[in-house]
């Protein structure tokens, strides 16, 4: 399997992925804690740094670009300066984007405080009603262009607005029109599982896949069952079930479940490792790969992301010397 993966890394260069879904901007403030506040009980931050970044979807555009992919993401942004600076990223990342404005909401905006490599407080700044009918129009006009460009189309789902009923109604219905049969992956929002049904690939966490089966996900058998759960609610054509740790639990179908152990020599922030695996599962299917061996390369590219701090990438020279260097844990078939 490793020399499969080092094969193919070469493969991902300007693999085309279309990223629909919730576009956030990251807004990084940095610094030291050395005293407590005379006026309350909390810690003052002595600002040292402050940097934004391509957040949610953006985030999982950002990581497509990292190894390689050629990502175009589209979404919407508020008719303000954070929407501004979100647009300015994409340009300076190189990410083709198609972003639309909306004048009644702002963009979303998650303001991380840091210090020490410990978040101390987070501030969102967000409306997660339905978008505008108007700004909807806007973005299948988009995609009645482009779409049959695509062979794997990510929808990232933060639960703001964009991926609404109404999106998935007109979203499946332009598909059928087009016959274009794209792989469909989604990392899905929980109150919004109904939605997904006869996706080719989901991407919950063990916490979301249980609240999506409507139980608790503990151990190896409660990874089984919260599958087939989602299998008989939504009918996926497969299943990726991360867990942390653990690894990931891929279902290649509703009886057929692979393990994959978990590559992370060391875990220092989890923040986007989500964004991480469903791109590089993305970047992989387009390079013609098979979900498993997508899996593992989504495996050791997360391995490397929470290595570091912050809503990070990995780089395709990162994943070869990971490939090469980390120890090889192997995959093993779960439920026989």
């Amino acid at each position: 399997m490793d020399n499969k993966i080092l094969n193919v890394l070469p493969k991902l260069k300007d693999r085309k992925v279309l990223i629909i879904g919730d576009v956030m901007l990251d807004h990084y403030v940095i610094g030291l804690v050395e005293r407590i506040s005379p006026e309350a009980p909390v810690p003052v931050v002595q600002v040292t740094e402050e940097k934004y970044l391509l957040g949610g979807a953006g985030n999982v555009a950002r990581n497509i670009s990292a190894l390689g992919g050629e990502p175009h993401l589209t979404g919407f942004v508020g008719h303000d300066g954070e929407g501004q600076v979100f647009e300015k990223l994409c340009i300076e990342s190189g990410i083709p984007c198609s972003l639309y404005e909306s004048d009644d909401r702002p963009t979303t905006k998650k303001t991380r405080v840091m210090a020490h490599n410990q978040q101390m407080v987070r501030v969102d700044r967000e409306k997660t009603v339905d978008f505008a009918d108007s700004l909807m129009d806007q973005l299948f006009a988009f995609l009645e262009r482009e779409i049959c460009d695509y062979n794997v189309v990510i929808l990232s789902d933060y639960g703001k607005g964009l991926l609404s009923q109404s999106f998935f109604e007109r979203f499946w219905k332009l598909l059928e029109k087009k016959k274009h049969k794209p792989h469909i992956l989604v990392d899905p929002k929980t109150v919004n599982y109904d939605r997904y049904k006869s996706v080719s690939m989901l991407t919950p966490n063990a916490k979301e896949a249980g609240e999506g089966a409507n139980m608790q996900v503990k151990t190896r058998e409660d990874v089984l069952e919260a599958g087939r759960r989602l299998f008989d609610r939504i009918d996926p054509t497969h299943l990726l079930i991360t867990l942390g740790g653990e690894g990931m639990a891929l279902f290649e179908s509703r009886d057929v479940v692979k393990h994959v152990p978990t590559f992370a020599r060391k875990v220092f922030d989890v923040t986007g490792a989500g964004d991480t695996v469903i791109a590089a599962l993305g970047l992989g299917l387009a390079a013609g790969l098979d979900p498993l061996t997508s899996a593992v390369l989504a495996n050791y590219a997360a391995g490397i992301v929470v290595g570091q701090v912050g809503a990070a990438t990995a780089s395709v020279e990162e994943l070869a010397e990971a490939v090469r260097n980390w120890p090889k844990p192997e995959v093993n078939v779960w439920n026989e």
